[in-house]
């Protein structure tokens, strides 16, 4: 016989633990498994460890203003072994958190895997089943791995942060947000950047700011290689070089990080077996209301094909809860309005639509609103380098529809004019209002 619950989660992430926390507070018996420690990526693995690390870098980019525009410095140098155990006993305080709630909340929590043996029971490797009228697979993605020569010889971004050292000369494999964000923090912790580029940097952000970004980066040393595609990596742990089509070599390096993709974790689950439908990636498939192809399972986060942001997995969770324990039939996520940054240097914000998308939605009817400025404190230093901002509107009533904005504070900025944007936000709005002087969030207020 097989244990009933109300609820079985498979995968203690952000979207998992979401959806099992939400639905233990509305009185669902819950089952959650994941073999893994909880907090899934993020936690572990992803925009926690990779925050720390941004702040570290931005803290060595301060160093050099200061000296900059006249402080007395010394070297600074960072320790990363200690900063490695300062922030894992951060990291392990957060799984503590977690584990302390999911017991007072009364969840049942497996440290183990389980697969689906039909719509309403699970099974683990060691034979128990379990059953509940409702099954949630949220049981996220992992870095891309490719088939390739000496692809041992580099890291992904999951062992990026098991480093005690800095490496003299890194290279990143990659164009998306993972290989920027790495890419900027390993230069300002003092290391030599070579990006290599298979196409386009950003692919999703708005093109004028994801070229802006990369001027910035190449002023601050990293070397952007695009159009290229490596095909396989030759040499010993510590001098790698790394081979591209055509012939091209590009190293020595000490080190290399692959960030080429992520990968849904939805094989072994049985989802074949039951007919739930993925796309050719692998990502679960599912409707506005978080349902699967299949009665009775569900899916949230990275292992769909919606956008794979924390934040984005954790709505889902919650509204799906609502809906399948708090009797809210029409309970889902509101997904036109996402933030998101890359947290590069500086680093990149962005909510709605880019300019490219809102011409293909709406055509001429878009108006573009773009300005460029220097920091303060950058023009004290004497740095010339200019941010972007840009705005774009709609129709008669000129609706913001996309905002965007590169430059030092567009992380923490950014959140308000995205409830804003969620409300209506219309472009009489903006400059009707009051702004706050002098910062950089002013900037999108001064537009023309």
């Amino acid at each position: 016989m097989s244990e009933r619950f109300d609820l079985i989660v498979l995968g203690a992430g952000s979207g998992g633990l979401s959806a099992a926390q939400h639905a233990a507070r509305l009185g669902a018996r819950v089952a959650l498994f994941d073999p893994d420690a909880l907090g899934g990526t993020c936690v572990n693995r992803g925009c926690v460890p990779k925050k720390a690390m941004w702040f570290a870098a931005q803290i060595a980019d301060m160093h050099r203003i200061g000296a900059e525009i006249g402080f007395e410095t010394t070297s600074l140098r960072l320790d990363w072994a200690r900063f490695r155990t300062l922030r894992d006993q951060y990291i392990a305080g957060i799984r503590h958190r977690y584990a302390t709630r999911l017991d007072m909340a009364d969840i049942r929590v497996m440290a183990e895997a389980a697969r689906l043996a039909s719509n309403d029971m699970v099974v683990t490797a060691q034979g128990t089943q379990f059953s509940a009228p409702h099954i949630v697979i949220a049981t996220g993605a992992r870095p891309r791995r490719l088939d390739m020569q000496g692809f041992e010889l580099g890291m992904l971004s999951d062992q990026i942060f098991m480093l005690d050292a800095p490496p003299q000369h890194i290279a990143i494999v990659g164009g998306g947000y993972v290989a920027v964000e790495f890419a900027c923090v390993m230069r300002s912790l003092g290391c030599q950047v070579d990006l290599l580029v298979r196409e386009n940097l950003l692919t999703g952000f708005d093109l004028e700011l994801v070229e802006a970004l990369a001027v910035q980066m190449q002023s601050h040393g990293i070397r952007i290689v695009r159009n290229t595609q490596i095909k396989a990596a030759r040499g010993q742990p510590g001098e790698v070089t790394l081979e591209a089509t055509g012939g091209v070599e590009h190293g020595i390096y000490d080190a290399v990080l692959w960030a080429v993709g992520r990968v849904p974790n939805s094989d072994d689950l049985g989802l074949e077996q039951l007919g739930v439908e993925c796309d050719e990636a692998g990502h679960v498939l599912v409707d506005a209301f978080q349902n699967t192809s299949v009665p009775g399972i569900y899916a949230v986060g990275d292992v769909t094909d919606r956008r794979a942001l924390t934040p984005v997995a954790v709505a889902a969770g919650r509204a799906l809860a609502e809906r399948l324990i708090g009797g809210h039939a029409d309970a889902k996520f509101d997904d036109s309005v996402i933030p998101s940054v890359v947290f590069s240097e500086p680093p990149l914000g962005s909510v709605g639509l880019t300019e490219q998308q809102a011409r293909a939605r709406y055509g001429d009817a878009v108006n573009v609103h773009t300005g460029r400025y220097t920091p303060l404190l950058w023009m004290v230093a004497g740095r010339s380098e200019q941010n972007v901002v840009k705005l774009l509107s709609v129709g008669e009533e000129r609706k913001v529809v996309g905002i965007h904005v590169l430059g030092p504070g567009s992380d923490e900025l950014l959140q308000g004019f995205a409830v804003a944007m969620q409300k209506g936000l219309t472009w009489q709005d903006l400059k009707s209002t009051i702004a706050i002087h002098p910062t950089a969030a002013e900037e999108l207020l001064l537009l023309h």
